[in-house]
């Protein structure tokens, strides 16, 4: 399958949904004290080096995740029903609306990562970000008729 054609694309709009929206079950779990541990690692693994410093035991901590957690699952199911009933439709919208939103969320969450000195963040949401946007960086190659 080639990767600038419209079936590609459509698929790679699901992968993208499958990397944002499985960040969130991971989160949601790190709202309770008894599953903490799948939230507590990603986040010591994301704020490298992988010390044991992240514990979750702040109820703060623990309501920040189940934000993140459900914004996360919320977008990466938004970005499944784009690929399922609108990219037919209007393909370049699609794509480009996507596109926009995870380029919003590294440039923030990346910006916030080095405020915080959590630099280390950054660098895997370049490895995230380049999962994510794949093909659809570029538009798809108009088909010959």
């Amino acid at each position: 399958m080639k990767i600038r054609t419209h079936q590609f694309h459509k698929f790679w709009l699901k992968v993208t949904a499958v990397v944002v929206g499985s960040f969130g079950p991971i989160f949601f779990l790190g709202t309770m004290t008894s599953t903490k541990e799948p939230a507590r690692l990603t986040l010591d693994l994301l704020s490298w080096p992988i010390d044991g410093i992240t514990t979750y035991q702040s109820p703060d901590t623990r309501f920040l995740s189940a934000l993140t957690g459900g914004f996360l699952l919320g977008w990466g199911v938004m970005i499944w029903c784009l690929s399922r009933w609108v990219y037919d439709l209007a393909p370049e919208a699609v794509r480009k609306s996507v596109l926009i939103g995870i380029l919003c969320w590294f440039f923030l969450d990346s910006a916030g990562s080095i405020a915080s000195s959590n630099p280390s963040n950054a660098l895997f949401n370049v490895i995230v970000l380049v999962i994510a946007v794949g093909p659809l960086w570029v538009r798809v190659r108009p088909s010959k008729l």
